[in-house]
């Protein structure tokens, strides 16, 4: 079979663009011929909030990448669609995450679809974290020009019913990142990082957005060191990605709550290359999100087989294991700070780490090429 996906590639940086290269190389060693369609602009300077959308390196060498798409000129989509007509593929896999996309995706879809090319688009997000007006309708533009869907949860597809009941969709979870190298021990990445192992960590990773809740981490842990539980004492919170927000509200939260002291924070975009040293430095990773759909960074934490905090949103219930890799709360402080108490009372990051390593394997890219191929014969 022969396969383009649609979708932001090296040198764009973040978990979409490396999804789309773990599909690639998935959908190869499987035998079958794949490339990607990446954008050469995929935001305007304006409506990007960190500071560059580009990341450092070399580009991978075992697959083909074609920085071709142009978000915001239209012109430039007819000349898409007629490079991909020209590739003549049997299937044409779209990642839609932003309402922004849907005129750039949507037109190429209508432009390139015929009997003999099939598309799937991998939906993220149908309805965003971030409400805009015009959403609805740029995204029933974005559904309507495919022939079937893919999500990664089932919160995901409850939404896509609001735009599409008739077209087929499958449910396939968000596959475990293994582009990040090999785990290190916990001594040689707390060394790497400049970290005290004489201290606790628990890590906050990614951009930050408020609808991560990186507020309610902050609140709980500064409940914590105003209760002096023995569970704050020599307590560190990582918080490892660039602000999308506005940093100061969140350094008067941690002085607010008193954890000036308890909190460590690296506000650079995270190179690949040091992703490992972040997670296996790390007792725990803490996803206090608001509002989700899934998350890369859960299948980071099973990739290094690491234990879980996340809020009970969203699709990432499904994915992490109350109780047995990490912990399901409410979206409360209250909630989070009993979890990390319970946790460090009761020692329970071996017994976390190894469900996360056994339980990783349900998460493999072979279900989820395996699910794209299925789909596509109910189209």
């Amino acid at each position: 079979m022969k396969i383009i996906i649609i979708g932001p590639a090296f040198p764009l940086r973040g978990g979409i663009a490396h999804l789309n290269e773990s599909l690639c190389r998935a959908f190869i060693k499987e035998g079958d011929s794949a490339e990607i369609i990446s954008f050469s602009l995929q935001y305007p300077s304006f409506l990007f909030p960190g500071k560059t959308q580009k990341e450092e390196g070399n580009p991978p060498t075992d697959i083909t990448i074609h920085t071709k798409i142009n978000s915001v000129n239209p012109l430039n989509w007819f000349s898409v669609a007629s490079f991909i007509k020209k590739q003549k593929p049997d299937l044409v896999i779209i990642r839609y995450w932003l309402p922004f996309m849907a005129p750039c995706l949507g037109t190429i879809a209508r432009l390139i679809k015929s009997k003999s090319i099939k598309i799937v688009a991998i939906c993220d997000n149908v309805i965003p974290h971030e409400k805009r007006p015009g959403d609805k309708q740029l995204t029933q533009y974005f559904v309507n020009s495919c022939d079937a869907f893919v999500v990664m949860s089932k919160s995901v597809q409850e939404d896509l019913r609001k735009f599409d009941t008739a077209k087929p969709s499958t449910f396939i979870p968000h596959p475990v990142y293994d582009i990040f190298g090999k785990a290190v021990n916990k001594v040689e990445a707390q060394k790497k990082l400049n970290l005290n192992p004489a201290d606790k960590h628990i890590l906050f990773f990614g951009f930050i957005r408020k609808y991560k809740g990186l507020d309610l981490l902050l609140n709980a842990l500064g409940q914590l060191v105003r209760q002096n539980a023995v569970e704050a004492q020599n307590l560190k919170l990582i918080i490892a990605g660039e602000f999308y927000d506005n940093k100061d509200e969140y350094l008067q939260l941690i002085k607010e709550n008193g954890v000036e002291n308890n909190v460590i924070i690296r506000s650079d975009f995270i190179p690949s290359e040091d992703v490992k040293y972040y997670f296996c430095a790390a007792d725990m990773i803490v996803q206090p999100y608001h509002t989700a759909t899934q998350s890369g960074v859960t299948q980071i934490a099973y990739h290094f087989a690491r234990p879980m905090l996340v809020t009970n949103v969203g699709g990432l219930a499904e994915i992490v294991s109350n109780n047995r890799v990490g912990y399901v709360t409410e979206t409360n402080s209250n909630s989070i700070s009993a979890a990390l108490i319970d946790f460090y009372q009761n020692n329970r990051e071996d017994e976390f780490s190894a469900n996360a390593k056994v339980d990783s394997h349900k998460f493999s890219w072979e279900n989820m090429v395996k699910g794209i191929k299925e789909l596509t014969k109910k189209i």
